[in-house]
């Protein structure tokens, strides 16, 4: 290899780089991840913790594994990264909600970052995986009217919350058989969230609770994955993952609020409980088989242990305590496929990634002693390789979802959401050798 090839190489890096930068600070920047009057409950709307490949096929991947990809749904995965390879991939998305209540509707749109990991290999059989992402969201803003039938009136009542839960993981992934892995996730999460609820009427006084708390914690995440070969060309991989649930060591706030309109006093009654917020215990399994490189189909479920946890609520007493009941155990069902038609064609759209995915999701919440929305979504995507004199193993990853969220009685969404990642596979850890 000559000089000039060197050089090609680290400037190939360089703008990597620099691409990768660009989108954290454009994902930094964004807006939240979500406009739902669902999120004011638990910690918020949880986001699918997978990258751009898993969004495409519904958020499947607990029995994923290539080496030329980052796959965090299993740490697992990370073992069949290739030895000369460093792989970036990082990913943006927006959305355009409509909601629709008693044949009222209304839309709003939103987006932002999605996550930034980078995956090399440490050692001989283990990858080293470090990255972020978010791991809820919360955004949303509306009034309804409530009839208050001591005073036999109407108030306005508004709604607002902000904020969501982010964390940063490195992990790594060792095969310890030849058809055996095992790995870990080792997560820093923090946070905040700010919630209001504000009554207000010309002839009493206004009224409003402000709640709010503060995260800073940590989460695991292990797995393991068993890839079976049953011919030369065709392989059966199951994989599974569990999380053990703990207390967040959070102490929530509420600060109700009373003002006088017509004399411009205002009182404040501030509560506070200790150690009142969790996250549950998690497991999940998965099936995948693959033939060669051209096809490869999965399906995943997984479980959340909410219903065990206790909650911080306004009880009937307007006393701010922590109440069982309000949560429930969460489930979800996904499975979706891959197809690139022929590898070894000249031709470029032989080379696509063709994705599609279903997925069927339970809520962790009860809403007034109902079950919350129930989701149902579908996802269509391409994994499109970049192809130029510098690059022939990037790939640009874009899928659209559309999502349904229902209950009797409650709010229905339907969501579009366009995601768009860039996975740079480059190979900064081979030796070239200058003639």
């Amino acid at each position: 290899m000559n000089f000039d090839r060197n050089n090609v190489q680290k400037m190939n890096r360089i703008l990597c780089c620099l691409a990768l930068m660009a989108m954290s600070t454009m994902g930094a920047s964004a807006q939240s991840g979500t406009n739902s009057p669902y999120s004011q409950y638990g910690l918020g709307d949880l986001t699918d913790q997978g990258v751009g490949f898993n969004k495409a096929m519904s958020g499947v991947g607990l029995a994923f594994r290539k080496g030329n990809e980052v796959n965090p749904l299993n740490p697992a995965s990370y073992s069949s990264v290739d030895s000369l390879s460093m792989i970036f991939d990082a990913g943006l998305s927006g959305q355009i909600t409509n909601y629709d209540e008693n044949g009222t509707t209304k839309s709003a749109k939103g987006g932002g970052f999605d996550y930034v990991t980078g995956l090399f290999r440490a050692f001989k059989n283990v990858g080293v995986n470090v990255g972020i992402m978010p791991y809820s969201n919360i955004g949303y803003n509306y009034s309804v009217s409530t009839r208050l039938k001591d005073l036999d009136t109407t108030v306005p009542v508004k709604y607002e919350g902000t904020g969501g839960v982010h964390q940063i993981f490195l992990g790594a992934g060792w095969k310890v058989l030849k058809p055996l892995s095992l790995g870990f996730n080792f997560a820093y999460i923090w946070g905040e969230y700010d919630r209001y609820v504000t009554s207000t009427n010309s002839s009493i006084n206004i009224l409003s609770r402000h709640y709010s708390a503060s995260i800073n914690s940590w989460k695991l995440d292990v797995g393991l994955q068993y890839d079976q070969p049953i011919s030369k060309t065709d392989f059966i991989t199951v994989g599974a993952t569990f999380s053990p649930g703990h207390s967040l060591k959070s102490d929530p706030e509420c600060d109700v609020i009373s003002r006088n309109t017509s004399i411009g006093k205002s009182d404040t009654t501030s509560y506070v409980i200790h150690d009142a917020l969790d996250i549950p215990t998690t497991w999940g399994v998965g099936l995948a088989y693959r033939h060669g490189v051209t096809l490869r189909i999965g399906a995943d479920f997984q479980m959340q242990k909410w219903g065990s946890l206790s909650y911080p609520t306004i009880n009937e007493k307007s006393e701010y305590v922590l109440m069982d009941g309000l949560l429930k155990d969460s489930y979800k069902l996904n499975a979706g496929a891959e197809w690139m038609p022929n590898p070894r064609s000249h031709k470029l759209l032989s080379h696509v990634r063709y994705r599609i995915g279903a997925g069927y999701t339970t809520p962790y919440y009860y809403i007034n002693g109902q079950e919350g929305p129930k989701d149902f979504h579908v996802s269509l995507g391409f994994g499109i390789p970049i192809i130029n004199m510098y690059n022939n193993r990037s790939i640009l990853n874009i899928s659209a979802q559309w999502q349904r969220r229902s209950a009797d009685h409650l709010i229905t969404e339907n969501t579009f959401c366009f995601n768009i990642g860039l996975t740079f596979n480059e190979r900064w850890f081979a030796k070239w050798k200058i003639e």
